[in-house]
């Protein structure tokens, strides 16, 4: 797991560790590693270190300093490089050093306009609230640099993004690669700010012995998705495998049941079993032979449930409907004692009905606009403040919950570390996939997977058969629009990847 602690973790790490060496240390082995990234970046592009143009954008904080000290060392190895005082003063030590070696500091902000590679070290970890002047001109002029081709390099995080929730709130440095230092902060894992920070690299400086406490979030690498993933073993029939209630589609979303039902097959369940209405019921046939069929009419409500035969968890939601028999249905999932995943209509009967009533396991699949509902605010606000919705919704709401979007951010009703998912692509903003997304959680949840578990390996899962149905089997480096189905598609060899 990558995992991301708090500023006021990471400074008590750096106060305890800076009363053991001397000082300056963690400045120095800071800025080593940042010049280091810089230097490989600049091989790309334009290709050489040497005669490279390099702007140091460089605040009155240590975050300055680090990037002065990188703008040395690239200046030692050749490299043209000004720095730009933009605080009341530049890092005294920095300055020094950048000078000694042949660096210049200019209060002008034209060289940006010419640069290669641009540093950004104005704000810091402690920074809040949107960049104002002359930090957010500098901002601006930057990315005008950045989109004609210069690359933009944070120091420690983008300026002008919170760095313990990724809020974006005004002008705000947006960088191709951020050097982080010790250890990875939350607001270059999530969105608004993950979008701000481009590629993460992480430098350690030695801290890592004096993070106490739990990280406040944790993104899962491929090995961590395997080791939670049930395999079958010799003495595995399809009652072990796990069997999973989907609840799903209507006459006018018919599309919905194929989908989860889709993801539940692909997600390793040992049976499906659906429940949903005649026209749905002929396209889950067509398209899923295998899926077992309780169809019903229209008008039935809660006693339904109870004649789908024996499952071990259920998916409740994506296409069935609101009025009120739809919603005396799911009242029957829910008034039961098994783990419960409720998508899509799902979630705006919640809403309707203003909460949810139960103690078994719960995961709920939102976007920021049925999350919205579910809090009585606005999806906007969900967007800009990710993680904080989240965690809110979870704790009022005693559930696991998977807000979906740019950032997959999962949230416990505890106080545990969210969870963020790292793999996606912009093309699985298209209608269905967030069906398919349901059923493949329902599915490792009814193999035995906690809700958080479940909704972890499923948007890992999610995210990379997504980028493979995206990529395609030509040879061609791009990405191609994919459709709902495309994903559901790719899914075994999302599996066999792990």
């Amino acid at each position: 797991m990558r995992e991301a602690y708090r500023v006021d973790a990471v400074r008590a790490a750096e106060q305890a560790l800076m009363a053991l060496v001397p000082d300056g240390t963690l400045m120095r082995r800071a800025a080593a590693g940042l010049a280091a990234v810089s230097a490989s970046l600049l091989l790309q592009s334009p290709g050489y270190v040497y005669g490279a143009r390099v702007v140091v954008l460089a605040g009155s904080g240590d975050n300055g300093g680090d990037a002065l000290y990188a703008g040395a060392l690239l200046a030692r190895r050749g490299a043209a490089v000004i720095a730009i005082a933009a605080g009341p003063k530049a890092h005294p030590g920095g300055s020094a050093e950048l000078r000694a070696a042949g660096g210049r500091i200019t209060a002008d902000a034209g060289p940006i306009d010419a640069a290669d590679l641009i540093i950004d070290g104005l704000l810091g970890i402690g920074g809040h609230g949107g960049l104002r002047e002359p930090f957010a001109g500098l901002a601006a002029r930057t990315e005008l640099a950045r989109l004609d081709g210069a690359t933009v390099v944070a120091v420690d995080l983008p300026s002008g993004i919170d760095a313990d929730t990724g809020v974006v709130e005004g002008p705000a440095v947006r960088a191709d690669v951020t050097v982080t230092f010790g250890a990875i902060k939350p607001g270059l894992l999530i969105d608004p700010g993950a979008g701000h920070a481009g590629a993460v690299e992480l430098v350690g400086i030695g801290l890592v012995p004096y993070l106490t406490g739990q990280p406040a979030a944790r993104a899962p690498q491929r090995d961590d998705v395997a080791a939670l993933l049930p395999r079958p073993g010799a003495e595995s029939d399809k009652y072990r495998r796990g069997v999973v209630g989907v609840l799903a589609g209507s006459d006018r979303f018919a599309g919905a049941a194929v989908l989860a039902t889709g993801g539940a097959i692909r997600g390793g369940a040992g049976m499906v079993r659906v429940l949903t209405g005649p026209i749905p019921a002929a396209a889950v046939r067509q398209t899923w032979p295998e899926a077992v069929l309780t169809v019903h009419s229209e008008d039935a409500g809660q006693d339904l449930i109870d004649s789908a035969g024996r499952v071990q968890a259920w998916v409740a939601g994506p296409g069935m409907g609101t009025d009120e028999h739809a919603a005396a249905r799911l009242a029957g999932v829910l008034a039961t004692d098994l783990p419960v995943l409720v998508d899509a209509d799902g979630l705006t009967v919640l809403s309707q009905v203003g909460g949810l009533p139960r103690q078994a396991p719960t995961l709920i699949t939102p976007h920021a606009g049925e999350l919205a509902r579910l809090l009585r605010t606005d999806a906007a606000s969900v967007e800009a403040r990710r993680l904080e919705h989240a965690r809110r919704a979870a704790a009022e709401l005693g559930a696991t919950v998977l807000l979906k979007g740019s950032t997959t951010v999962i949230a416990q009703p505890h106080e545990e570390p969210v969870l963020v998912n790292p793999t996606g692509t912009p093309w699985l903003a298209t209608a269905g996939t967030g069906d398919v997304l349901s059923g493949l959680a329902g599915s490792l949840l009814a193999q035995g997977l906690a809700p958080a578990e479940a909704a972890l390996a499923a948007a890992y899962l999610h995210g990379l058969a997504a980028r493979l149905a995206a990529a395609g089997p030509g040879p061609g480096p791009g990405e191609a629009p994919i459709a709902a189905f495309d994903v559901v598609r790719s899914l075994p060899d999302a599996f066999r990847s792990l």
